[in-house]
C-alpha cells in the first residue's frame, strides 16, 4: 500500500512537471512572438526622449538584462523593475550566432516564468565588440540600450560596498542603472552615413600609416644626407619621393647629376617648379657630410618607405574620392560647402563622425557628443572654472576644431568674429577659447543647413558682434 501511494504522488509530481513545462514552453512561445524592438528611430525622432520618457519606457512587463561585452565571450544578468535579480547567477555565452540563441533562449525562459512580456538589453559599450551582438538582438525582437562606462565604474560600491569589479558583477549594475533610466540609445549608422564612417576611420588609419612612414624617413636621410630638408624642400611631394626611390643619398644624386633627375621627373610626366630645385639638390649633395658606411641597407630602407608613401597618397586619394561621392548624397551638403574654410576633407570628416542629422532635436546634443558642452563645478561661493567636457567622440570634436581654425583662416566673417571674441572689453577670450567657441558656432551653421535646407549667410554670422554704440543703445 505505502509503495503504491509513492508511486502515486511520484506520477502526481511528473505529470505537473510535464504540464508546467508544456505551460512554460507555451509561455515561452507567446513571450517569442510578441517581442518587438525598439530602436532610436523609434523613439528619438519623434519627440524629446529624455530622462522621464527613458524610465516611463522601462515598463513593469519588461525583462531587464545587463549584459557585460568581451571581446569572445560575454555575460548577463536578469533583473525586474524593482532591482530584484531574476536569474540566479551571471550566464556566459559567447560571441557567436550559436551563442547569441542561447542567450536569447535564456532570456526568454526568465521572461516566461516570471511573467514578462518584453526584453530589454542593457550594455556597457566596449570598443567594436558589442556591434555584432547588438544587431543580432534587434534583429530578433530585444531592445538594446546603452550605459556610460563611467557610470558603472561610478556606482560599483552600490551593488555590495566593495571596490571589486569584475564580468561576473557588471551586469547587474548595468541593468539597474537601465532600470533607473540612465541610459541612451545606441546608434549604428546605416545606408550613407555607414559607408562614410568607415571610409573616414580608413582615411584616418591611412593618415596614420603616412605619418609614420614619413617620419622613419626623416631618420634614415638626417643619418645619411643631414642636408636634405634644405636640398628637396617639400620633403614627402611626389618630386622628392622619386629621388628617393632612384638616389636616395648624395653619392647616387652625385652620380645622376641634374640632367638625370630631370630625366627622372620627366619620365613620370611631371610638371611644376620642381625642375628648378636640380642643380640645389646636386650641389647639396656635393657638400654632404652624411655617413658612407652602411649605404646598402639604408638604400633598400629608404626606398622601401618611399615606394609605401607613394602607395598611400593612392590610397588616400582613393578613399577622399570615394567620400566625397557618398557626402554628395546628403541632402543640403553642397550649400555646407559655400562656407569659406569648409571643404570636403572637413565636411566629410565632421558628417562621418556625427552620422544622420534627423536623430538629433537640438544642436546641443551633438555638441554635448562631440565633447564641446561647457561643465563648471561649483558649490556655495566656490565657482569653478568653466570648461568643455571632453567627453564624447573626440574626432567629431577633432574635425570641429579644424573647421574653425580653417574658417578663421579663410573666411573673412569667422575672421572678424575671432578678433572680436579676443579682443572685446567685456570677458575677452583667449585664443584657443574662441576658436572652440567658433567650432560650436560652426556645428550650429552646419545643423541648421542640414537640418533644415537653409542657406548660409555671413551677415547672419556677425550678428553676435556688438559694436560700442549698439551697447549704449541697448543700456539707454
Amino acid at each position: 500500500m505505502k509503495l503504491n501511494a509513492k508511486k502515486g504522488k511520484n506520477q502526481v509530481a511528473k505529470s505537473t512537471e510535464t504540464q508546467s513545462r508544456e505551460e512554460i514552453t507555451e509561455r515561452i512561445a507567446s513571450v517569442e512572438a510578441a517581442l518587438q524592438a525598439h530602436t532610436w528611430c523609434d523613439l528619438e525622432i519623434h519627440g524629446k526622449f529624455g530622462k522621464e520618457e527613458k524610465i516611463s519606457f522601462i515598463s513593469d512587463d519588461m525583462l531587464i538584462v545587463g549584459c557585460d561585452i568581451g571581446s569572445e565571450s560575454h555575460f548577463i544578468r536578469a533583473i525586474d523593475t524593482r532591482g530584484r535579480e531574476l536569474s540566479r547567477d551571471a550566464y556566459e555565452f559567447s560571441n557567436s550566432s550559436e551563442g547569441f540563441g542561447l542567450a536569447k533562449e535564456w532570456m526568454l525562459k526568465l521572461a516566461a516564468i516570471n511573467g514578462k512580456n518584453q526584453i530589454v538589453l542593457g550594455l556597457e559599450p566596449t570598443g567594436h565588440y558589442w556591434f555584432c551582438v547588438a544587431t543580432w538582438m534587434v534583429e530578433n525582437g530585444i531592445s538594446v540600450v546603452q550605459v556610460n562606462p563611467y557610470a558603472v565604474k561610478q556606482t560599483k560600491e552600490l551593488e555590495d560596498n566593495s571596490q571589486d569589479k569584475n564580468d561576473r558583477k557588471d551586469p547587474k549594475l548595468i541593468a539597474n542603472l537601465v532600470k533607473d533610466g540612465n541610459y541612451g540609445m545606441p546608434y549604428l549608422p546605416s545606408d550613407v552615413y555607414a559607408e562614410m564612417r568607415t571610409l573616414n576611420r580608413l582615411r584616418d588609419q591611412l593618415m596614420e600609416d603616412r605619418n609614420r612612414a614619413v617620419n622613419r624617413l626623416h631618420r634614415l636621410m638626417t643619418i645619411y644626407f643631414p642636408e636634405y630638408k634644405d636640398a628637396f624642400g617639400k620633403f614627402d611631394g611626389i618630386f622628392t619621393l622619386l629621388v628617393l626611390m632612384e638616389a636616395p643619398f648624395p653619392e647616387d644624386i652625385l652620380k645622376k647629376g641634374a640632367e638625370g633627375l630631370k630625366e627622372l621627373w620627366q619620365k613620370e610626366h611631371l610638371r611644376g617648379g620642381g625642375y628648378q630645385r636640380a642643380g640645389k639638390i646636386v650641389e647639396y649633395a656635393r657638400k654632404s657630410v652624411g655617413l658612407k658606411e652602411g649605404l646598402a641597407g639604408g638604400k633598400l630602407a629608404v626606398r622601401v618607405l618611399a615606394n609605401q608613401v607613394m602607395m598611400l597618397d593612392r590610397e588616400l586619394a582613393e578613399t577622399e574620392r570615394m567620400l566625397e561621392e557618398q557626402c554628395r548624397k546628403i541632402p543640403h551638403a553642397e550649400k555646407v560647402l559655400k562656407i569659406n574654410g569648409i571643404g570636403g576633407t572637413i565636411l566629410t570628416g565632421i558628417i562621418s563622425e556625427m552620422g544622420d542629422i534627423s536623430r538629433f532635436d537640438d544642436v546641443k546634443e551633438i555638441q554635448k557628443l562631440s565633447g564641446l558642452g561647457l561643465v563648471a563645478c561649483s558649490s556655495g561661493k566656490h565657482k569653478g572654472e568653466t570648461r568643455i567636457s571632453h567627453r564624447g567622440r573626440k574626432r567629431l570634436r577633432y574635425w570641429l576644431f579644424q573647421a574653425a581654425r580653417s574658417a578663421v583662416a579663410h573666411a573673412a566673417e569667422f575672421k572678424e568674429l575671432h578678433e572680436y571674441y579676443t579682443t572685446r572689453v567685456e570677458n575677452p577670450l583667449k585664443k584657443l577659447q574662441s576658436l572652440i567657441v567658433i567650432a560650436c558656432k560652426i556645428l550650429r551653421v552646419i545643423y541648421a543647413i542640414l537640418k533644415n535646407g537653409r542657406t548660409y549667410n555671413p551677415k547672419k554670422l556677425l550678428m553676435d558682434i556688438r559694436r560700442p554704440e549698439q551697447r549704449t543703445a541697448i543700456a539707454a
